[in-house]
């Protein structure tokens, strides 16, 4: 059961919200084209290290030497879409922030131009968390031209920027709003709240990103990172042989969870690795279940306002407590899968504390984690 667009969604604008939803979406809109490029921009040099790329047609960072990088990033690029299309992008207010959302993208189509530039366009659904609103859920669709090109830094890992040339409009649509007062919106604001919506989607599709390629793995950055530079990451994993999938901080409120994946594990023998660390409530409730049952959650998480039962129940589910580190390397079959963070009384052992009006009392779970596929113990 694959999650589509709810059907609440079409013809429906919730002005005030809009604006709040689009400040989350800010930071996470541009990485719905980000996780597509980790996974594809890699097979770029399948086969052999970005020291080795690096050396290629000698001073490859030479201006001279651009069609050269392009030829190279060419043969990665074919799986852009199937990429974007098989993660999800995580929703910040800021670089550095908590993740607050997450978007799916459901299609994608992509073309390389007459220019050698790449055209992308996208749709999907998502979530979203603000104070005013609470959970706001939304559609959204876009295309982006990026005028991409690598750069070897001195250590040899592989910068790779996907500037942006040109962005069409965004179409950003609100379906669900958790909080009732939210709803209380005279409807003549709503053009204007929709034209915002654009405008801050647009202001961050415009920023690009930067790809990063290393031995060690692949790392990405909101906008064009200087050559040499690391973006910020609360685990900062370094030397494992296992693969990172997610290394960031979430935040997710009473009542509320977060879907991170889909997550594709490979071949037989494999584990999921998940280590986390909760602040601001006491505990928190962490679920894996494939993608197929998940999918049919997200769907209900996206379709109603307030968070109900799972669709299913979790193949695995423990609970991660305040100020300890926790670490489990689950061994799964191959497939695909999410790790549900559950703050919620509908799921798992924990629950948050009650709330008055779902406002006053409200108890933020903030979970710092990482997420790896490796060999199972």
């Amino acid at each position: 059961m694959v999650a589509r667009h709810p059907p609440a969604f079409r013809g429906r604008s919730r002005p005030r919200a809009v604006g709040y939803a689009a400040l989350s979406m800010r930071r996470g809109i541009a990485r719905i084209a980000v996780v597509a490029a980790l996974a594809s921009f890699a097979g770029a040099w399948a086969g052999c290290s970005p020291n080795i790329v690096c050396k290629l047609g000698g001073p490859i960072n030479d201006p001279s030497n651009r069609t050269l990088r392009r030829n190279i990033m060419s043969f990665g690029l074919g799986e852009f879409c199937k990429q974007m299309t098989a993660r999800n992008a995580p929703l910040k207010l800021t670089p550095d922030g908590n993740v607050v959302g997450r978007f799916y993208p459901q299609h994608c189509a992509q073309q390389m131009m007459p220019n050698g530039d790449l055209w992308v366009q996208f749709d999907g659904f998502g979530y979203a968390w603000t104070a005013l609103s609470r959970k706001v859920t939304f559609t959204s669709q876009a295309s982006i031209q990026y005028d991409q090109d690598f750069k070897c830094a001195e250590d040899n890992a592989i910068f790779a920027y996907f500037d942006t040339r040109t962005v069409s409009p965004p179409d950003f649509r609100l379906g669900q709003i958790e909080q009732t007062g939210a709803n209380l919106v005279q409807n003549w604001i709503g053009p204007f709240a929709d034209t915002f919506g654009r405008q801050m989607v647009s202001g961050q599709l415009a920023l690009g990103f930067t790809v990063i390629q290393e031995p060690s793995g692949v790392d990405f950055s909101i906008g064009h990172l200087p050559l040499g530079q690391r973006p910020f990451h609360p685990y900062q994993v370094h030397g494992s042989n296992q693969v990172t999938y997610e290394d960031l901080r979430t935040e997710v409120h009473s009542n509320e969870r977060d879907f991170i994946g889909p997550i594709t594990v490979d071949g037989a023998g494999r584990a999921l690795t998940i280590k986390m660390h909760l602040e601001g409530t006491q505990a928190v409730d962490v679920l894996v279940v494939p993608k197929s049952e998940g999918d049919a959650s997200l769907q209900l998480y996206t379709q109603y306002a307030a968070a109900g039962p799972l669709a299913y129940p979790p193949r695995f589910a423990d609970v991660v407590r305040y100020g300890t580190e926790y670490q489990r390397a689950l061994p799964v079959p191959a497939g695909m899968y999410y790790v549900v963070i559950d703050n919620t009384t509908s799921a798992g052992a924990s629950a948050p504390p009650p709330t008055l009006f779902g406002v006053v009392g409200d108890s933020a779970a903030i979970v710092n984690y990482v997420i790896q596929i490796g060999d199972a113990p």
